[in-house]
């Protein structure tokens, strides 16, 4: 049996293609995120990964629309978005797949 801490991961991604990992993998890469109110990603894009966003504890904000715990966000290739954490102590499932290194873009 293997185990870990997920602070010890880079930025809670726990399963893909990257060191360290549990599974390194390029079909799937899973994270548990948590973030303090304020924490803001800017406007991206993947042109191969879908990313699926479960909202575990807390309140977001992605591209206006507010979003709380329980709500499940797809967004498939090439739709972009942005993430606000609206709380402290929010946490965020993300599972993308598959996992492609370097398919993160930015929106000028």
């Amino acid at each position: 049996m293997k185990t870990a801490k997920l602070e010890d991961m880079v930025k809670g991604w726990f399963v893909g293609n990257f060191e360290p990992t549990l599974l390194k993998t390029n079909d799937v890469e899973v994270a548990v995120k948590s973030y303090k109110k304020g924490d803001y990603e800017q406007r991206h894009y993947h042109k191969i990964a879908t990313e699926i966003t479960v909202i575990t504890r807390g309140r977001v904000r992605m591209n206006g629309v507010e979003y709380k715990e329980g709500d499940i966000i797809v967004i498939e290739p090439y739709e972009s978005t942005d993430f606000e954490a609206l709380e402290d102590g929010t946490q965020n499932t993300v599972v993308k797949f598959p996992g492609a290194n370097n398919d993160k873009y930015l929106v000028e």
